[in-house]
C-alpha cells in the first residue's frame, strides 16, 4: 500500500480492491446487516484499515462515485477493499484489481464536486 497526499489534501492509497454480494459463504449469519449496523446498500464497502463513516472514491474503476466504510472484512485479509455489490456473479466477476483509492477528507472537494 502506497500513501500520498494529493494537492487537495486528500490521501491516495494503491490497493487491492475486491467485491461481495450478501451470502452467508462471503460474510456471515447476517448478510444484509453490516459490521456498523446497517442495512447494506449500493456504495457500502467493508475495510478494516479506515474507520466507519470513511468516504473513499475509485476513480480507475468507478469514476466520481462515492463509497462509505460501513462493513469490515476477515481479520486475516489484509490491505484490500472490499466493495458490496447485490449480485454475487458480478461480485465474482469483478474478481480482484489493483487501483488508487482516494480517502476525502471531509473539509475538501470531491472529483464529483470539482
Amino acid at each position: 500500500m502506497v500513501k500520498t497526499i494529493a494537492e487537495n489534501n486528500n490521501l491516495t492509497f494503491h490497493m487491492r480492491v475486491t467485491a461481495y454480494s450478501s451470502t452467508p459463504d462471503q460474510t456471515d449469519s447476517t448478510p444484509f446487516i453490516t459490521a456498523n449496523g446497517d442495512t447494506v446498500h449500493d456504495g457500502v464497502i467493508a475495510s478494516n484499515i479506515f474507520p466507519f463513516g470513511t468516504r473513499l472514491q475509485i476513480p480507475s474503476l468507478f469514476g466520481k462515485k462515492i463509497f462509505t466504510v460501513e462493513d469490515r472484512m476477515s481479520s486475516r485479509i489484509k490491505n484490500t477493499l472490499d466493495i458490496w455489490m447485490p449480485d454475487r456473479q458480478d461480485a465474482i466477476d469483478f474478481g480482484i484489481k489493483s487501483a488508487e483509492i482516494i480517502v476525502l477528507n471531509d473539509n475538501s472537494k470531491t472529483l464529483a464536486e470539482k
